[in-house]
């Protein structure tokens, strides 16, 4: 064996060397995925983020524990697993160990602009977390969708059943909708422009559009959802709440605005709805903005992080819903130009999802 080719074996050998200590930690990181969920919805219950908040300051163990009627040596392990995190931030006390808030600790507080802890609440329901024990039956050949499987209807068959958990969905896509919306409209300013109407396609409570309407009040802002989701909307100024189906018609205005809707469905379902939204939009200047992943087949596009949460929802999305999944730019084309759009251009947006604008 020559020197060189000795070298290569040895390089090779070092190589596997460090792949093997490598997955001899990241193994863990499996085994117990679900702990960081569960540590951080019992913090969200708890009231952890808001007791601090409103002591203004940092705070010890002791004291979080008498404002939360905690016990002490549990919480103190509970508040050391999420300082470890970077979710608290802990900090030194006269002696003592305390505890303060970082950007991530406020999004675990149930109000605020930035609060995410709806979403996270809804996926750590029994409801959403059961799905997932039969993925690997979904994913054979002959496989049934794990939520329907599981639960005996899809997921919006369910939610128009049980009202409590139709309004936890809602309000996990408004606390989404008080993030994005505002980066949209700053980003997508021009798009906006001129428009007299838009409706919002499944729009929940009303929440994007309600923001939509306080940044540009000379657009009519459209709510559009089932009636038993449209029921329970909050009345606000200047929204009109609209009761209808998107599979059957969708209330006419000069554009249509669909955020996290489509990826719920197959493509001759997302196909549908865009035709019903191209029939209610104007044929000289109307268009349809989609909000959405979009995932990416090559290198570059969004930050590594956030091309990593479109792939995490696309994995929701088949334990969640029946035929649903994120789409690559090719499959986004697909289902835009088969319902009929002329052109389309994406516009990326410092988010985990962009705008793809089609138009008629």
């Amino acid at each position: 064996m020559g020197e060189i080719e000795r070298e290569g074996v040895l390089s090779r050998e070092k190589v596997e060397e460090e792949e093997e200590a490598e997955a001899s930690v990241e193994i863990w990181k499996y085994i117990f995925g679900f702990v960081e969920m569960a540590v951080v919805k019992c913090a969200i219950e708890l009231g952890i983020a808001e007791a601090i908040e409103k002591h203004g300051r940092a705070m010890t163990v002791s004291e979080i524990s008498s404002a939360l009627g905690c016990d002490p040596a549990l919480l103190k392990r509970i508040m050391r697993f999420l300082a470890h995190r970077k979710i608290f931030k802990a900090v030194t006390m006269g002696g003592s160990n305390g505890y303060t808030q970082t950007p991530l600790s406020r999004r675990l507080m149930k109000e605020g602009q930035q609060s995410m802890a709806a979403l996270l609440l809804l996926e750590s329901t029994p409801i959403m977390l059961a799905p997932w024990h039969s993925l690997s039956a979904r994913v054979m050949a002959n496989g049934r969708p794990s939520f329907q499987n599981t639960h005996g209807e899809d997921v919006w068959r369910y939610a128009a059943a049980n009202l409590d958990h139709s309004n936890l969905i809602n309000e996990a896509m408004a606390c989404d909708a008080k993030l994005v919306m505002p980066v949209i409209i700053e980003n997508c300013n021009e798009e906006f422009r001129g428009l007299k109407s838009v409706v919002d396609v499944g729009g929940g409570n009303g929440t994007a559009m309600r923001i939509l309407h306080q940044a540009l009040p000379s657009i009519r802002a459209i709510n559009f959802d089932l009636p038993h989701v449209i029921a329970q909307a909050p009345h606000s100024d200047g929204l009109e709440h609209v009761a209808g189906d998107m599979f059957q018609s969708v209330p006419k205005a000069d554009a249509a605005f669909l955020m996290w809707v489509l990826h719920d469905w197959s493509d001759e379902e997302c196909i549908e709805i865009l035709k019903k939204c191209r029939e209610g939009i104007s044929k000289e200047n109307g268009k349809v903005m989609i909000v959405e992943a979009v995932i990416e087949e090559g290198e570059g596009g969004k930050v590594k992080a956030l091309e990593d949460v479109g792939l995490m929802l696309d994995m929701v999305m088949m334990a969640h819903t029946n035929f649903g999944k994120e789409r690559t730019l090719k499959e986004w084309e697909y289902v835009i130009k088969m319902a009929g759009f002329s052109s389309y251009t994406v516009k990326p947006i410092p988010a985990v999802q962009s705008v793809i604008l089609a138009y008629y």
